[in-house]
């Protein structure tokens, strides 16, 4: 509605309010009329004459959408859009000048297929693949939201999806991280399914080992469906969902307008509507009916405590994702990851106080043989027993941690190198003298070194592991130590292996 056609309806009600006894009334909706016009003026974007005049000719926007992916978007009984993407879509229509016309469908296949033969103009909100790249173009993302992997309950952790095998996984068939992994996990088998509330039906009927979800639903759906026996295992970084409207390849023009509403969006605009569907709604009325105000009082009670619940699950499983991002699957030991959180602080700690701080690298000699001769499953239970000596015969003070592969770290603190290097010799023969079921006996190198006032953690390791490889080259199964730093010889032991 223009200027003009606002003042002639302004005038047209002042005209027929002065032949009535509702001034009041008059005054109402004037006022109404007047502000919705200044709100819809207010909203809008500033547009090239291109993109002007492109809205001119195509004012209506159709759109295909996913019937069946709440809280995102669905289609109700009543064939229309209704959720999170069913209130952002509008809104970001109207900044940009346009309206949006449903083209009603009854699955995602069909929507895509619509898509693709040209019965609607636009994908609502899907993430941007290769494949869809062959006959879409993408926006800027109207929202974003991570995916999480979901198991049964008795399932553990899954600190990386890429070392799982022989497990199944699945997934919506159509969908963009159905073709991403099929692509990038080929360790896994993907069991294709007509929808997501199908996909965690099965795993929580135990037919498949785990499928992938957004964060979002998952909340909502766990919660709401009542599948107490599923649980979060973790994350698939890199993953997330990135959802843009895709529209044609030849709209270059209407993408351009559409990123225009989009970066009109506000975070507060997109916060509301994501809490009008996934925070508890409180409405206030006048309850007359005792019986059913105290079966809504328990509902709520309930809700909220399922809530809690859920909350202080969801936090327990985010502590133990902490852990297990920090532990080594093989041997519980901390990993290098969680070694190099505390690294660098105890290192800053001993040269600001001088006190000795000695490194330890240490490392099982001739492990691909042993991998080689008798399978990767005889190599790893050497290398839990390596571990389990190590640690059991170090101080409570010191620190171990697997560094990677067959090589093993210890932090020994208020020890010089000296001290480091007689207790390195204890764990070497510690080794030599333990019988492996599967291979008779292992021995290990080590390197050991102190820290100086000019260290940082990597110029630290990486002289300790220069060390390791020194006593490798004379001769393996010995120590040998910085002479750089104390006049110490290579500690070579009385008999060897």
């Amino acid at each position: 509605m223009d200027s003009v056609s606002v003042l002639t309806v302004t005038r047209r009600l002042l005209a027929f309010f002065r032949l009535t006894s509702y001034p009041v009334w008059a005054g109402l909706l004037l006022l109404l009329l007047l502000v919705q016009q200044l709100k819809t003026t207010a909203t809008h974007v500033p547009l090239t004459v291109t993109e002007q005049a492109y809205i001119s000719a195509h004012p209506v926007l159709s759109v295909c959408v996913d019937p069946d992916w709440l809280p995102f978007e669905g289609i109700d009984n009543n064939q229309q859009h209704v959720g999170i993407i069913a209130d952002l879509l509008p809104l970001v229509a109207s900044k940009a000048g346009l309206q949006i016309q449903l083209h009603p469908t009854k699955s995602w296949e069909e929507s895509l297929l619509a898509s693709k033969s040209g019965q609607c103009l636009a994908l609502s909100a899907l993430n941007q693949t290769p494949e869809r790249e062959q006959w879409l173009i993408f926006t800027e993302p109207l929202l974003e939201d991570p995916n999480v992997l979901i198991t049964r309950d008795d399932h553990p952790f899954i600190s990386d999806i890429a070392s799982l095998n022989n497990k199944t996984i699945a997934l919506p068939s159509g969908t963009a991280m159905a073709e991403l992994f099929a692509r990038d996990f080929p360790n896994l088998t993907i069991v294709y399914t007509d929808s997501e509330t199908q996909a965690m039906q099965m795993v929580s009927d135990g037919k498949v080992d785990l499928t992938l979800r957004s964060l979002i639903i998952a909340a909502h759906t766990i919660k709401n469906a009542g599948w107490y026996n599923l649980k979060v295992s973790g994350q698939v970084p890199g993953y997330s969902n990135q959802l843009r409207i895709g529209i044609s390849q030849s709209e270059q023009t209407l993408r351009t307008i559409l990123n225009h509403g989009i970066a009109a969006l506000s975070e507060q605009e997109r916060q509301q509507i994501m809490d009008r569907y996934l925070s508890l709604q409180v409405v206030s009325e006048v309850v007359t009916d005792y019986t059913l105000a105290y079966g809504l009082g328990i509902l709520l009670l309930a809700v909220i405590g399922t809530s809690l619940f859920w909350m202080r699950r969801l936090s327990a499983l985010n502590q133990q994702l902490s852990v297990m991002a920090q532990t080594d699957a093989l041997t519980q030991l901390t990993n290098r990851h969680g070694l190099n959180l505390t690294l660098e602080k105890d290192l800053e700690r001993a040269q600001r106080y001088q006190h000795p701080l000695s490194v330890m690298m240490i490392d099982i000699d001739h492990f691909k043989r042993v991998n080689d001769q008798y399978g990767h499953l005889t190599g790893d239970k050497v290398l839990v027993a390596c571990s389990q000596l190590l640690k059991d015969n170090l101080r409570k003070s010191d620190i171990i941690c697997r560094w990677g592969g067959e090589e093993f770290l210890v932090l020994c603190f208020e020890t010089s190198q000296e001290q480091a290097a007689h207790l390195a010799e204890l764990l070497l023969e510690k080794v030599r003298q333990h019988h492996f079921p599967e291979v008779d006996s292992v021995t290990m190198s080590a390197g050991v070194t102190q820290a100086m006032a000019t260290d940082n953690p990597e110029t630290l390791t990486q002289r300790a592991d220069t060390l390791l490889y020194q006593a490798k080259n004379n001769g393996r199964n010995q120590v040998c130590v910085d002479s750089g730093i104390a006049d110490l010889q290579p500690h070579t032991p009385a008999t060897s292996a």
